[in-house]
């Protein structure tokens, strides 16, 4: 496609625009099982009105330009960290995202154990369990960065034992999830935050999926383990805002206990004609309608707002998970905490069942080990439920019943 010579109506653009979404899975039913979130109409509503309030204006000049957004991050980043158990000290920021908000973490981490050990060349390894987010790989790639992962209990969750095992004087970080990605298990912090503190390790809670769900979701009564910095070894956590926080993308955020941990994030250089440039963030630009948007939806819902959200996402879940061990053979994999499932049948070849599911309009979410289907969950799944279990069980039965090959080569995510 070549550059227009001239330009077209508007309206007949937006036509076309609109018109290209035709093709796309249809997430507004549920059946996408990542990648959209979505709480109540009016937090949608919320979201929009206050990210457009806001469309143009830059968070990267937040503290020069435009105070307003730089009030509203501050503000957001405090709320954060007092829903978070933070002790006094404690500090972060927005980011766009939660690859962005574990990078900085990991380069927080790779400089602090730098400046530590007086060695500016120090190389240094992660240790993760093998369920971790591959944004760590993506930032020890970037960084020149060593990564053991370390394979997880029977139970799905991070083995405190084997990963103090293979850390060693070189390890600059200890990682949990809360929950981690495949299984939606909460990994034991508590218990990582133990091999932190008699080993001297840095320990990162990678929340991004469920931190700003997870503390209303035990309020409600449902069993969530400490995740937080209510551990008191645990230095730095990040918290997607666009995931359960059910902000527009992109807002993220990264918090960590002390300035001290902290300043290896900050970016600054003053070798070049315009003077001093700093930021805390690996991209310069940001949306400021994404900070004005986050603030704004804390603000509307509160604590009982997301209180409420949480009490219909679990009675959702739990009428999922009863649904699907309703169907022969069908277990979900572990103990999952929050909204996100993986679960499989042993006697079925799960990418046939997840082609079955495919060719109802379903996108089927994947996992590799153990073999199985996924789902992460929010409201626009509610309603969604019974046309899912009802295609699962008819894949199920269609995969028993018949031969041949399966057509759909699987991704897993």
């Amino acid at each position: 496609m070549k550059f227009p010579e001239t330009g077209r109506p508007r309206a007949e653009v937006m036509a076309q625009l609109k018109g290209f979404a035709a093709g796309d899975a249809d997430w507004k039913r549920g059946r996408v099982p990542l990648y959209v979130f979505k709480a109540t109409e009016e937090a949608a509503e919320v979201g929009k009105e206050a990210f457009n309030a806001y469309f143009t204006e830059n968070a990267l000049g937040a503290k020069r330009a435009f105070g307003s957004l730089k009030r509203m991050e501050d503000e957001v980043a405090r709320m954060a960290l007092d829903l978070f158990h933070a002790p006094e000290g404690a500090v972060g920021n927005m980011t766009t995202g939660g690859s962005e908000s574990i990078l900085m973490a990991v380069k927080a981490a790779r400089d602090f154990a730098r400046a530590q050990r007086g060695d500016s060349a120090h190389r240094g390894n992660l240790v993760l369990p093998s369920s971790a987010h591959p944004a760590f790989n993506k930032a020890a790639l970037l960084m020149d960065l060593e990564v053991r992962r370390v394979p997880v209990t029977r139970d799905f969750l991070a083995d405190p034992k084997a990963m103090a095992a293979a850390a060693d004087k070189d390890t600059i970080m200890i990682v949990g999830s809360a929950p981690c990605f495949p299984y939606g298990a909460i990994d034991p912090i508590e218990a990582l935050g133990e091999v932190a503190g008699s080993k001297n390790l840095w320990l990162h809670v990678d929340a991004c999926v469920g931190g700003y769900v997870a503390p209303f979701v035990r309020d409600e009564g449902w069993p969530v383990p400490t995740f937080d910095f209510a551990v008191k070894t645990v230095s730095s956590l990040s918290a997607d805002l666009h995931k359960f926080g059910f902000a527009p993308k992109p807002a993220s955020t990264v918090f960590y206990r002390d300035e001290a941990r902290k300043a290896g994030q900050t970016f600054s250089i003053d070798e070049w004609p315009n003077g001093r440039f700093v930021t805390e963030t690996l991209t310069g630009t940001r949306a400021g309608g994404a900070v004005a948007a986050a603030w704004a939806l804390m603000q509307t819902l509160g604590r009982n707002g997301y209180r409420q959200i949480a009490r219909e996402l679990m009675t959702m879940r739990d009428a999922y998970i009863a649904g699907i061990e309703a169907i022969p053979g069908f277990r979900v994999f572990g103990k999952p905490h929050l909204t996100l499932l993986g679960f499989g049948a042993a006697d079925l070849d799960m990418a046939r069942v997840a082609e079955g599911m495919a060719n109802r309009g379903w996108v089927p979410g994947m996992l590799k080990d153990p073999p199985g289907l996924h789902l992460m969950m929010s409201l626009l799944h509610k309603d969604a439920r019974p046309d899912y279990l009802r295609d699962l069980a008819a894949s199920a039965a269609e995969v028993r019943t018949s031969a041949g090959k399966a057509k759909l080569e699987a991704t897993y995510s």
